[in-house]
C-alpha cells in the first residue's frame, strides 16, 4: 500500500505533466539557479498563470525523487547547498599590505556607500588560480549586484590598473563612483587608477573579507563556473563573459527576484 502511494504521488507531480514547467526548471537548473530563484522568477514572469507556478520546495522535492541516474546526478549537482567555506585570506602569497602606500582608508568612505543609498560604488578583487600562478579580476557593484569579470594578462599592479580601467571606460561618470578593495599588492597603482578612471579607491582592513561582502559572496558564486584550482591563463575570453552574463542574468533574491542585468540596466536608460 505504501508503494502504491509513493507511486501516486510519484506520478501527479506537476512536473512530470506540465512539460513547460519542466523545460524551463530544468533549463533554469543547467544555468545554476537556485530552486527558490526559478520558483520567485516564475511568479514574476507568470503572475496570473498558476499552470506555470511551482514552490522551490517542490523543485527539490522532483530532483530528489528522480531515478538514480546520470540526469539525476547532474541536476542535483547544479544545486548551490554545499557552501562554500570562508577562509582567513593572510595565507595568500599575494597579500603584501606594506605596499600599499598613502591610501584611503574605509573608514573615511561615505556613509551613502556603506547604505547602498546611490548606484556607482564598486567592490574589487582578485580570484586566484593554480598555485596563485593566475587570476581573474572581479568587480562588484554594490547596489545592482552587476558583476564583471576581468581577464588579467598578468596579476601585478600596472596589468591590473590598466585592466580595471579598460573595464569601466563604457560606463557613465554616475554609475563609477569609488571603488573598496583589500590590501592585495595588485592595487598599489591606486592613485595612478584613481587619476585616469576618477574612481576613489578606499580600502578595507588587512584580512577583513566582510568589509566588502559584496565581492566575497559574488566570488563564492563565481566559482561555480571556475573551481579552485583553475588556469586562468588558459580560459578564453568568451568563456570568461559567459560566465559574467549568466551570472548577471540569474535573478537575485536580494533584487526581489530580478537580474543585475535588468536593474543595472535601467540606470542606463
Amino acid at each position: 500500500r505504501a508503494n502504491k502511494l509513493r507511486h501516486l504521488a510519484r506520478k501527479s507531480r506537476k512536473m512530470d505533466i506540465n512539460i513547460p514547467l519542466r523545460h524551463y526548471v530544468l533549463e533554469q537548473l543547467g544555468r545554476l539557479w537556485s530552486p527558490e530563484q526559478i520558483a520567485k522568477r516564475l511568479k514574476i514572469l507568470y503572475p496570473e498563470n498558476m499552470n506555470m507556478q511551482i514552490s522551490h520546495e517542490s523543485i527539490y522535492s522532483y530532483l530528489y525523487v528522480l531515478s538514480r541516474g546520470a540526469l539525476r546526478k547532474e541536476l542535483v549537482k547544479c544545486l548551490r547547498h554545499h557552501h562554500i567555506n570562508r577562509r582567513p585570506r593572510s595565507g595568500k602569497s599575494r597579500r603584501n599590505c606594506a605596499s600599499i602606500q598613502n591610501y584611503i582608508s574605509i573608514e573615511e568612505r561615505p556613509a551613502e556607500i556603506a547604505d547602498r543609498i546611490i548606484p556607482g560604488h564598486w567592490e574589487g578583487d582578485l580570484l586566484m588560480g593554480h598555485n596563485n600562478g593566475s587570476a581573474l579580476g572581479t568587480l562588484v557593484e554594490r547596489t545592482t549586484r552587476m558583476t564583471f569579470l576581468v581577464q588579467l594578462k598578468d596579476k601585478d599592479a600596472r596589468a591590473v590598473r590598466e585592466s580595471f580601467a579598460k573595464e569601466f571606460k563604457h560606463l557613465p561618470k554616475g554609475l563609477k563612483r569609488s571603488l573598496t578593495y583589500d590590501q592585495g599588492q595588485e592595487m598599489a597603482e591606486h592613485k595612478l587608477f584613481t587619476k585616469n578612471t576618477k574612481i576613489q579607491v578606499y580600502f578595507a582592513h588587512p584580512h577583513s573579507p566582510w568589509e566588502r561582502g559584496t565581492n566575497e559572496n559574488t566570488n563564492a558564486l563565481i566559482r561555480q563556473f571556475f573551481p579552485k584550482g583553475t588556469d586562468f591563463s588558459k580560459v578564453t575570453l568568451a568563456n570568461i563573459k559567459k560566465a559574467q552574463d549568466m551570472l548577471n542574468d540569474r535573478p537575485r533574491k536580494t533584487l526581489e527576484f530580478l537580474t543585475p542585468h535588468e536593474v543595472f540596466g535601467k540606470l542606463l536608460h
